[in-house]
């Protein structure tokens, strides 16, 4: 009973931090995929791809039409039952029903449904291809939060330190071992860090707000961000290798190898159009007429009518295109977009390459970088403390310390922000891979 109080008091008293949980990058980016709005229009698109693809299929059946016409007629007209002209008001009922069915059109109607069956199966690399861009985008704003939020903790401890030295430094001019300059400099050094402080502060707040904008995440919910770091991998893959492995799966080679296809079709679907076309048409057709002529002839029943006048017709059409302009000119327009097509896969290719080239070169760079700047935040760090002890033996001046000072939090963020970008340059590598960039857990 005790422990159960206990947790209801916590529950009651701090429902933010037993409900809370810190967000990873990985479930930022799951949950920007989720609700992201491109993804959702692509979603919608697809069931009318799919139904695109059923409509080229029901378009090699044949179509069935019913029609239904009626008429006055007055003056001079045909009598339909004695065939021969008369001045009299009749009425004339038409009904037919036929059914037409393509035999030949080049293929227009074939490679339509191949065309419809290429544009469904690019669906799940179209919606793969936004959530790789939303997944950069989501993992560039979540990086630089987290940059943000580090340096407002590297701020904190800054003007922490400066406090503790103006303490310092007033108790040593209340002995006399500090001159009043000295405690005026170091009290411009604290407002100045609670200004960095402050715009640090701000940026964070504004860095957060932009990811989770991005994210469609409620503005007026709390996000707090997982700040761990990721361990670096030492592994230096090779570009021939990342590049046979990833240029089969990449999203954008294989959106541009559709693109490739699909203008491949449009041009055949277009030569079509010099080809004849050959149909088939079968149907039944019946009328019903009546006189209104007082005593003349009055025509007999209506089902009898329907009966006696029906018919039945089939009708072979053949349509040959002779001359038209605008045939050869779209003919030609397609030939050119498929053309420009390859030209794009290749360029895509080209930039998928060079951009797994720069990826293993930036990860490379940013290894020895942050190698390099921990050696140097180290040194910092060293002469800061010493020249600390020289400023209490009154042998450094405030300036020279503050100076000290000011380089070793410059290292320090630096070498944060190198941190931050490895993690992008890690995680885009991971991906070259084979690792995806998001995952729906």
């Amino acid at each position: 009973m005790k422990r159960l109080k206990y947790i209801l008091f916590l529950s009651l008293c701090c429902p933010s931090a037993v409900a809370q949980e810190a967000w990873t990058i990985d479930r930022c980016i799951a949950y920007s995929v989720q609700h992201s709005t491109p993804l959702h229009r692509q979603r919608i698109e697809n069931i009318q791809h799919t139904a695109d693809e059923r409509a080229a299929k029901q378009a090699f059946l044949p179509t069935i039409a019913a029609q239904m016409s009626g008429q006055y007629s007055w003056g001079r007209n045909i009598n339909p039952e004695t065939n021969t002209y008369n001045t009299i008001t009749t009425f004339n009922n038409y009904y037919n029903i036929g059914a037409e069915l393509t035999l030949f059109d080049g293929g227009r109607l074939l490679n339509s449904l191949r065309q419809a069956r290429l544009i469904r199966s690019n669906n799940e690399t179209l919606l793969a291809k936004l959530a790789e861009e939303k997944a950069i985008v989501i993992m560039n704003k979540f990086v630089e939060a987290i940059y943000n939020r580090k340096s407002v903790n590297l701020a904190e401890r800054k003007l922490s330190d400066s406090k503790a030295l103006l303490y310092k430094t007033q108790r040593l001019y209340e002995l006399g071992e500090k001159a009043r300059p000295d405690v005026v400099q170091m009290e411009s050094q604290v407002a100045e860090d609670e200004f960095a402080l402050l715009h640090q502060q701000n940026e964070a707040r504004t860095t957060l707000l932009a990811l989770k904008t991005e994210m469609n995440y409620p503005l007026s919910d709390t996000l707090v961000l997982d700040t761990c770091t990721v361990l670096l991998s030492d592994e230096k893959p090779t570009l021939g290798s990342l590049y046979n492995r990833f240029s089969t799966a990449s999203p954008k080679v294989r959106n541009a190898e559709f693109e490739v296809e699909n203008a491949r079709y449009d041009y055949l679907i277009q030569r079509t159009s010099r080809l004849p076309r050959l149909t088939l048409s079968v149907g039944i057709s019946t009328n019903y007429f009546k006189s209104f002529n007082q005593g003349g002839y009055q025509g007999s029943g209506f089902f009898k009518q329907l009966s006696n006048n029906m018919g039945e017709y089939v009708a072979v059409s053949l349509s040959i295109p002779i001359f038209n302009p605008s045939i050869k000119n779209n003919i030609r327009k397609a030939e050119t977009n498929w053309h420009l097509a390859q030209l794009a896969l290749e360029e895509t290719r080209q930039k998928v390459e060079a951009n797994i080239a720069q990826a293993l070169i930036d990860y490379d760079n940013c290894i020895q970088e942050i190698a390099q700047m921990n050696r140097k935040v180290a040194a910092d760090s060293v002469a800061y403390h010493l020249s600390f002890r020289k400023y209490e033996e009154g042998m450094l001046s405030t300036f020279d310390l503050q100076t000290s000072g000011q380089k070793l939090l410059t290292s320090r963020i630096h070498l944060l922000k190198l941190q931050m970008l490895a993690m992008i340059k890690q995680r885009i590598l991971n991906y070259y891979k084979g690792d995806a960039l998001w995952t729906s857990k």
